[in-house]
C-alpha cells in the first residue's frame, strides 16, 4: 500500500531557499529601476522621492506573495511578534555600537570625505512636505522594504535549508552585496556586520522588529559618513555622488539608502 503523504510544513518552515534568492533577483531590478529614475545633480524632485519610498516598499509586497504561494502566512511567519523587551534592548544596544564602531574605523582607514545628510540632499529648499517624505523613505520605507526581505524572508528560507548561522552569513554578505556601486567599498564593512547582526537578532529575540528598529535608528541618525547611503547634491558640474575632500566635488558613485 502506498505510504501516507509526506506533511507539507507549515508556515515559515516551510518557504524553499530557492524563493528566497528569487526574490533578490527581482529586487535588483527594482535597485536598477531606483538608478534609473535618478538624474544627474541629486534630483530632489518631490516625485522622485515618492517613487523611491514605493520602490523601497515594494519587497514587503513580493515576499508575503511568495510566502502565500506556500502556503497558509501569518504576521509571525515574518517575525511581527512582541520581543522580549529586555533582551531585545541590550541586543540593539549592543549591536548599534559595533556597526558605529566600525563605521567610524572604515571612515578613518578608507577616507571617505564630508557629505551632507539625506535630508539636506533631497529636502534642501525644496520644502517641509520633501523633508517630511525623505524622513519616511529613509526611517520607514528602506528599512521595511530590506527588512521584510533579507530578514524576514531570504534569512528564513535559507535557514530552512542550511541552518541559522550559514543562513545568517550569506544573508549578509548578499545585504551588502547589494549596496556595491551605491557605496564606497569601505562602506561594505559595516553593512555587512550590521546585516549580520539583524539576522542574529531575528533569531535571538524572535521578532523582526527588533531588526527594523535598529535599521531605522541607524539609518535616521547617519551624518556625514560613508554608511549615509543617500543621494549626493549636486556640485556645479551637477555631479552626483560621493564628496571627495582631495577634489572638492563628487566621485562617481551614487548611492541610496540601505
Amino acid at each position: 500500500m502506498p505510504g501516507a503523504p509526506i506533511a507539507r510544513p507549515d508556515g515559515a518552515a516551510g518557504w524553499k531557499p530557492w524563493t528566497g534568492w528569487a526574490a533578490v533577483v527581482v529586487n535588483v531590478g527594482m535597485i536598477a529601476g531606483a538608478r534609473s529614475i535618478i538624474r544627474p545633480g541629486g534630483d530632489p524632485r518631490l516625485g522622485v522621492v515618492i517613487a523611491l519610498i514605493f520602490l523601497n516598499l515594494a519587497p514587503v509586497g513580493l515576499v508575503i506573495l511568495l510566502a502565500k504561494w506556500h502556503g497558509t502566512t501569518t504576521a509571525s511567519d515574518f517575525g511581527l511578534r512582541r520581543p522580549p523587551l529586555a533582551l531585545a534592548t541590550g541586543l540593539v544596544v549592543a549591536v548599534g555600537a559595533v556597526v558605529l564602531a566600525l563605521t567610524a574605523l572604515s571612515v578613518a582607514a578608507f577616507g571617505v570625505g564630508d557629505r551632507a545628510s539625506i535630508t539636506d540632499r533631497l529636502a534642501a529648499d525644496r520644502g517641509t512636505l520633501n523633508a517630511l517624505l525623505v524622513i519616511v523613505l529613509v526611517a520607514v520605507a528602506a528599512p521595511l522594504g530590506e527588512e521584510f526581505l533579507f530578514r524576514g524572508y531570504l534569512f528564513r528560507a535559507l535557514a530552512n535549508w542550511r541552518g541559522v548561522w550559514p543562513a545568517a552569513v550569506t544573508t549578509s554578505v548578499v545585504f551588502s552585496a547589494a549596496h556595491v556601486g551605491w557605496v564606497p567599498i569601505g562602506a561594505l564593512i559595516p553593512i555587512t556586520v550590521f546585516g549580520l547582526g539583524a539576522c542574529l537578532l531575528y533569531q535571538w529575540t524572535g521578532s523582526l522588529f527588533s531588526a527594523l528598529v535598529l535599521h531605522a535608528l541607524l539609518n535616521s541618525g547617519q551624518r556625514r559618513d560613508d554608511t549615509d547611503l543617500a543621494l549626493a547634491p549636486p556640485d556645479d558640474d551637477g555631479d552626483l555622488g560621493w564628496r571627495d575632500p582631495q577634489r572638492g566635488r563628487p566621485d562617481s558613485q551614487p548611492a541610496r539608502p540601505p
